[in-house]
């Protein structure tokens, strides 16, 4: 070990001493130099004088994520085809086109996901979603914001977290399709930040092997705090962007770039620019998604585990829900808001624990065990926890159809095959409306399946500049 590498060894070691870690570093001295050093890599990326406030709150106890004061449900601006929508439109969607052709605005996906749950081996942003192409997720974003640059001649800016297991093939994937004809210098990718993984009941960090912590994802509340460690908060400065567009990997129906969200969340009376959100109706009181909710005047989202089941089920007069208003990941997020966040660097986020099995290394045989029982708690933020930190939040209704078709499950709800269903439905609403006749199953779905790419057209009306065919075969495949 050289005299450099020793001397920071037992500084580190010292300040493991001073919180009870210091068995972290019990198999360094077999180690070689270039696996020492990434050992105390990852010990001094730990914000240890954090470290035992934590392991008391989340680990020695439940680390209850309560919530004080009466629940209401949030209120929010309808959908403009819902026939209550008493809102102008035209002039938030005005303002919101002002900001995007101004270059102050941004877009940032979270993919730090691999497909493992799809059957799939490799990045999520890279599984396969069009539902005639099977063009990846990564490029049915990336259609949108190709679409938004080339309407409103702006540059827009796109940020995307990876994480350690699949930043190099994320990478990798847009050298070899070229950024899907997007500049490159206009997109970033950077990494998202790990928790270490502590034992119960005692709150240990545990090692992976002789040289290397178990660590975990922080979720994506982590991202904001990416964001800033990354230098993307500092490079959208030095570009004068003022708002980001966050969308999750797995939609490839997310309007990425979206005017009329862009003014509600900039422009409206009852929004500080902070921090807004999009919701579709819950389709059941048991549907798994959160809820946006009014606490002490905070919207916030409450998970579905979370919610008082007399609340979940509770109706207004017309027998609709009164908590109706699922999340779906969508939010816009104010560039300001975000840095006043990482106040003295640290992201001001609650912790999520999770108890999980964690395999890890036996201090006194040095072998690696594979508990059988859950034995660690994993620690991680929620980006939607950054609502009630606004000063005041907005929340805007979009259509399931039009918005939301996540690629989350092999089958089922939210699978690829529900994800092409509704791709499906989306297109076929948009066709008819311009005269195309399509074929109808007994249930009433279309007998086909169509794709839409955002290239050909991000609204209804810019159908009508095509030239369309004048019906669909029964059992066809389309994409325009």
């Amino acid at each position: 070990m050289s005299a450099k590498t020793e001397a920071r060894c037992e500084e580190v070691r010292e300040r493991l001493k001073a919180i009870g870690q210091d068995h972290v570093l019990q198999f360094c001295d077999d180690l070689d130099e270039v696996a020492r050093e990434y050992l105390l890599d990852q010990v001094e990326a730990i914000d240890l004088d954090a470290l035992p406030a934590l392991i008391d709150r989340y680990v020695r106890d439940s680390g209850a994520f309560g919530h004080q004061g009466a629940i209401e449900p949030a209120p929010y601006y309808s959908t403009p085809t819902r026939a209550d929508a008493d809102w102008d439109v035209a002039a938030y969607r005005a303002a919101g086109e002002e900001l995007i052709r101004a270059n102050r605005i941004a877009a940032f996906t979270v993919a730090g996901g691999q497909g493992t749950r799809l059957g799939f081996d490799g990045p999520k942003g890279t599984y396969p979603a069009g539902a005639v192409t099977g063009k990846p997720l990564f490029q049915c974003l990336a259609e949108w914001i190709r679409a938004s640059r080339e309407r409103y001649a702006a540059s827009i800016p796109w940020y995307i977290m990876t994480s350690p297991l699949n930043h190099e093939a994320t990478l990798a994937f847009f050298e070899e399709n070229a950024y899907f004809g997007l500049p490159e210098a206009d997109v970033m990718l950077f990494q998202q930040g790990v928790m270490p993984s502590l034992s119960l009941p005692d709150g240990k960090l545990l090692l992976a092997d002789h040289g290397c912590l178990a660590t975990n994802p922080d979720g994506h509340g982590g991202s904001l705090r990416a964001l800033h460690t990354s230098g993307a908060l500092r490079d959208m400065r030095d570009r004068g962007v003022a708002h980001v567009s966050y969308v999750q990997v797995d939609n490839p129906l997310a309007r990425v770039i979206d005017p009329i969200f862009i003014g509600l969340h900039a422009s409206a009376p009852d929004s500080s620019g902070e921090m807004s959100s999009k919701m579709v109706a819950k389709a059941s009181a048991s549907e798994k998604v959160g809820v946006f909710c009014r606490v002490d005047g905070r919207t916030q989202v409450i998970e579905y585990s979370d919610m008082p089941e007399e609340l979940a089920c509770a109706t207004d007069d017309t027998g609709r829900l009164r908590f109706n208003a699922g999340s779906i990941a969508l939010h816009l997020i104010g560039v300001d808001f975000i840095e006043s966040l990482m106040s003295g660097g640290r992201l001001t986020l609650p912790f999520h624990r999770a108890v999980k099995k964690v395999p890890h290394v036996d201090l006194s045989s040095g072998a690696l065990v594979q508990p059988e029982e859950p034995n660690a708690v994993k620690l991680e933020m929620f980006v939607f926890d950054a609502l009630p930190k606004a000063k005041s939040s907005i929340v805007y209704e979009v259509d399931r159809i039009e918005e939301f078709a996540p690629i989350k499950n092999a089958s089922g709800t939210d699978s690829p095959a529900s994800c092409h269903r509704i791709q499906t439905a989306r297109a076929a609403r948009w066709l008819e409306v311009k005269g195309l006749e399509l074929p109808r199953g007994p249930e009433g779905d279309a007998d086909c399946v169509l794709e839409l790419s955002p290239l050909t057209a991000m609204w209804p009306e810019d159908l009508d500049r095509l030239s369309l065919p004048t019906r669909v075969d029964r059992g066809s495949r389309l994409a325009l």
